[in-house]
């Protein structure tokens, strides 16, 4: 019985064996005649006579005209008719060779032979294989699926190595994203990412986000800020600030026309917005820079001005200030040279290519070099990047990449600064006709009023080695030329640290702590576009600096290059740290550095080997943190490109949600997280607008429903009568009831959404974010609690006329900005680690008399939510799957057409349309976080981010003294509410 078994399974496998490989085979075909008998007529007619045997042999299947009746030929035909037979044979040859060209499998020819003729050599050798296979597998290595992909240009690394090669291809690699020209060292040690059209460093690979910290509190972090944008205007005084003073305002603090601004001595910080439109129409933040007035030419009309900006809000702005300046001519002669110093560029590109094929160049001396991009790689030579108005004859010029930016930040950047740089050496016997590199300098040193004025530089250059960055008064402005710093390189790594003795001499360092640096002190050579070309293009190249080192008697001793040595102009401009507030004075203030392009690299490895540490985008974004000042684009939500950072952020983090199964992600639905991937502030502001006017109405319909029973009660005893609530009243407080009820118990979806769109459409206006610091001064008041210390604050309050918190106080705030957001910082008093997008609550009063009476309260608990959504995302998914399977023709219409309105959902998350973002937990929502971590300088949790004004003003009127400004923070997949001081910093 065994045995039979194992003898049908061996027959089943070779029948599928069999019917595998016939799969493709054509069944038998026969061309059935068309008058002549048949084949069972002609046996028929012969008798039908034969043995057995003979017979069994002449049977043969042949298919009938629907190849479904087989007829069985027995014996030879006495005749036969000669047209269908040949039709018949040709057909059935036809088949058999179709047969034999088509494969069974996907093997390769090679494959088909037995395993112990294969050899290796036949996959790419066809001489190889026998004889008989070399026609089919020449055959079968034409066919476009098999052809071998083309290799490389320069395939071996020696070739991809070389010099010309690897910078044709940095040049080609450059055309989509602007580099840096330090992206080569940041490629190396940082995670690279793609931002604004730049590739930049995100962080660095090593595990140092403590040493970053430690660094610039303590000693000096760097940054390379060259993908900021660099807009210039330039024309006469008066145009100028006329047409800027339409894009800000005096209410947010010192703008264009501030005096020490205007000399050129300090630069300026604001933040600005479209013709007119204050507060309302926000465009961005920028810092300018005037350049300073020539002692020669104090009195010229014609200035230059430097605006700096986010790549993101640059767009924004060069259009608004081209509209407003009247600029719409392009002006050719003042465009920036393009990004390639040599001329004929794709040509030179071209043969680079072509001597890249070889292994080996014979015509070497044909090949002509290619010169590496410096500057901005995208630019289009087409495109203007300069403009003129004919009315005003004011003239605007994009110079970004044209100017590097780098930025120390800590109190010894200063000192890092001092070494690694060294004033240019002046030299009066040089010749302008024996040297092209610095014949700008020639010049120069011939006058000796410039040469005064550099000793001067000089000085205070040097007095700035024995003071920390934020000694000096914010935004000083330096000039200065500098030689070249790769002469002063060290032979290791060393930290720079301060030398007081050298610097005894305190009534000149008096001087410069409390009057900075004069308006003539700050000229620099770096204004003037012809001397920046000059000195981009006759910079000594390192191979040329590298074979004078090696000249050298003593190996690494100091390298004099004289007159060679190359001179660059820069500025020196202190960045103040920590101005807000009253803890912290200063900190994280530094230097930034403006140089002209070709020269990044040069100063950038100097100022590493003094031991400064790099940063990224990261520690960017960690020290606006720490400094608790807002980050660009991310905190500005009322500007075009902080809608777009949003929008994309939203996207990312939604698409990293979805990755995750449902079992391995929070439920935010359950959470209570209206919006755990975007703060919505044009709901928040407008929830809490219709909240107070509804609250305001019911306060009048109450004194009005008083006042007329007590009429009532006075002209007669009759029965009480109640007044109705006037139809606006009334329906303001049945849709908050409905509404809060409706979130709390999250069983009907769709009232909420109706609310919300009403809502949305009954307000036109646009949300704003307070800027105005006399407001701001006052909110910040009166958030402090009752204690010394905000005792002082109240008695200097009341010397600026500001006044005691009160509804009389309050109300005029209201109503000057309905929708306003304001910027605040938020201290967690007990543990926690506040994260992105975490609310921002009010507490009840149950939960501040329990704080008052156990000092350990963390804080109160959200009650668990119920997912509305889930049966409906359960049945999307089940339609789906139907669809899939097909069984979806027996669904009916309606419930098809419900489907795919709910296309859109996901578990765990709430749909587009959000309910009343406000009541919808326990606790009342009074805004978002939008940065948040555990912060190293105070050692707790630490968060910012934006609060309805009107919220803020209602919370504080309704907490008592003690605990003005407690709030409670609840990150987006937590239950946990903990208490949060809040500060408003001016």
């Amino acid at each position: 019985m065994t045995v039979h078994l194992l003898y049908d399974e061996m027959s089943n496998a070779k029948e599928k064996k069999k019917a595998r490989k016939m799969k493709n085979q054509p069944t038998s075909v026969t061309f059935p005649s068309d008058g002549g008998p048949t084949p069972r007529e002609i046996w028929r007619q012969n008798g039908g006579e034969g043995t057995h045997q003979r017979r069994k042999q002449e049977l043969r299947p042949e298919t009938s005209r629907g190849f479904a009746h087989q007829s069985v030929s027995h014996g030879m035909p006495k005749y036969l008719t000669v047209s269908p037979f040949v039709r018949a044979r040709a057909a059935e040859m036809k088949a058999m060779l179709k047969a034999a060209a088509q494969k069974s499998s996907n093997t390769l020819v090679f494959q088909s032979l037995p395993r112990h003729m294969r050899r290796r050599a036949m996959s790419h050798n066809i001489k190889r294989l026998p004889r008989r296979l070399r026609e089919l597998a020449k055959a079968e290595v034409e066919k476009p699926e098999h052809q071998k992909k083309e290799l490389p240009k320069s395939k071996c690394r020696k070739a991809r190595r070389r010099h010309i090669n690897l910078v044709a291809e940095f040049n080609r690699r450059q055309k989509k994203n602007i580099w840096l020209e330090t992206h080569i060292w940041h490629a190396k040690r940082f995670h690279m990412v793609k931002k604004w059209g730049y590739c930049l460093g995100d962080r660095p690979t090593t595990k140092c986000y403590r040493a970053c910290y430690r660094a610039m509190a303590n000693h000096c972090l760097l940054q390379d800020l060259s993908y900021y944008c660099c807009l210039e205007l330039v024309g006469k005084e008066e145009a100028l600030l006329t047409a800027l003073a339409r894009m800000c305002n005096v209410d947010t603090g010192p703008t264009f026309a501030a005096i020490p601004c205007l000399a050129g001595r300090r630069q300026g910080a604001l933040t600005l917005y479209r013709k007119d439109q204050y507060p309302e129409g926000t465009l961005g933040p920028v810092t300018f820079l005037w350049k300073a007035r020539n002692a020669s030419n104090s009195d010229s009309a014609v200035r230059q001005l430097w605006i700096w900006t986010h790549p993101t809000f640059k767009e924004d702005i060069l259009a608004e200030l081209k509209t407003l300046c009247r600029c719409t001519e392009p002006l050719e002669l003042c465009n920036p040279k393009p990004a390639l110093t040599l001329p004929q560029e794709e040509n030179k590109t071209d043969v680079a290519e072509e001597t890249g094929k070889k292994r080996k160049r014979k015509d070497e001396e044909m090949v002509v070099p290619v010169k590496k991009i410096i500057g901005d790689g995208t630019r289009d030579p087409c495109q203007p990047y300069c403009w003129i108005s004919q009315t005003t004859g004011i003239v605007i010029s994009d110079l970004t990449m044209e100017i590097l930016r780098y930025r120390l930040v800590g109190p010894l950047s200063t000192c890092v600064l001092t070494e690694a740089l060294k004033a240019a050496a002046i030299h009066t016997d040089l010749d302008t006709t024996d040297s092209e590199i610095n014949s700008w300098w020639a010049e120069n040193c011939r006058n000796p009023d410039q040469v005064a004025l550099h000793h001067r530089q000089e000085a205070i250059f040097d007095l700035l080695q024995g003071l920390s960055s934020s000694d000096i008064p914010s935004g000083t402005v330096l000039g200065l030329t500098v030689g070249d710093p790769r002469v002063n390189l060290p032979k290791k790594r060393s930290k720079a640290m301060p030398n007081p003795e050298k610097y005894q001499d305190g009534e000149k360092i008096r001087q410069l702590t409390l009057g900075g640096v004069s308006a003539e002190c700050a000229q620099s050579f770096l204004w003037d576009r012809n001397v920046c070309n000059s000195v981009t293009e006759n910079k000594m190249p390192e191979q040329n600096l590298n074979s004078l080192r090696s000249k050298l008697l003593v190996p690494g001793s100091y390298l004099d290059l004289g007159p060679q040595e190359s001179k660059i102009p820069i500025l020196l401009i202190q960045q103040p740290g920590k101005i807000a507030g009253e803890d912290r004075p200063g900190w994280g203030s530094g230097w930034d550095i403006l140089l002209p392009k070709g020269w990044g690299m040069a100063f950038w490895l100097p100022l590493i080997y003094r031991g400064a540490r790099v940063g990224g985008l990261q520690e960017s974004l960690k020290h606006s943190l720490y400094k608790r000042t807002p980050h660009a684009p991310n905190d500005y939500p009322d500007c075009p490109a902080g809608v777009q950072f949003a929008r994309e952020e939203e996207r990312y983090l939604l698409d990293k949600f979805k990755r995750h199964p449902p079992a391995k992600r929070p439920n935010y639905i359950k959470h209570g997280t209206l919006a755990p991937f975007f703060c919505p502030w044009e709901q928040l502001t407008l929830d809490w607008k219709v909240r107070n006017e509804a609250g305001q109405e019911d306060e009048n319909s109450s004194v009005l429903d008083v006042e007329d029973m007590a009429a009532e009660k006075d002209a007669s005893c009759g029965p009480r009568v109640f007044v109705p609530e006037s139809s606006v009243t009334g329906q303001l407080r049945k849709e908050m009831d409905a509404s809060f009820q409706s979130s709390m118990q999250t069983e009907d979806v769709t009232d909420m959404t109706d609310l919300c769109k009403k809502d949305e459409a009954s307000s036109n206006d646009a949300f704003c974010v307070l800027r105005n610091r006399k407001t701001l001064r006052q909110v910040s008041a009166w958030c402090q609690p009752v204690h010394v210390k905000t005792r002082r604050i109240r008695r200097r309050a009341s010397k600026l006329d500001q006044q005691e918190l009160s509804e009389e106080a309050v109300l005029p705030v209201v109503r000057c900005f309905p929708r306003a957001l304001i910027w605040v910082c938020l201290t967690l008093l007990k543990k926690g680690s506040p994260e992105l997008h975490t609310m921002v609550c009010i507490p009840s009063k149950e939960d501040l008399l329990q704080l008052s009476k156990d000092q350990n309260f963390c804080g109160p608990q959200e009650p668990k939510h119920s997912d509305v959504f889930k049966k409906k995302v359960l049945k999307q998914k089940e339609m789906k799957k139907r669809e899939k399977t097909g069984q979806a023709a027996q669904v009916s219409t309606s419930s098809a057409l419900h489907v795919t309105k709910q296309e859109d959902l996901t578990l765990g998350l709430w749909p587009d349309s959000l309910p009343d973002v406000t009541s919808h937990c326990s606790r009342i929502l009074l805004g978002f976080v939008t940065q948040g971590d555990f912060s190293l300088a105070f050692g707790c949790g630490e968060a910012l981010g934006f609060v309805s004004l009107t919220g803020l003003l209602q919370m504080l009127l309704d907490q008592p003294e003690e605990q003005k400004g407690l709030v409670l923070l609840r990150n987006p997949s937590s239950l946990q509410y903990r208490f949060a001081r809040l500060t408003v910093e001016v």
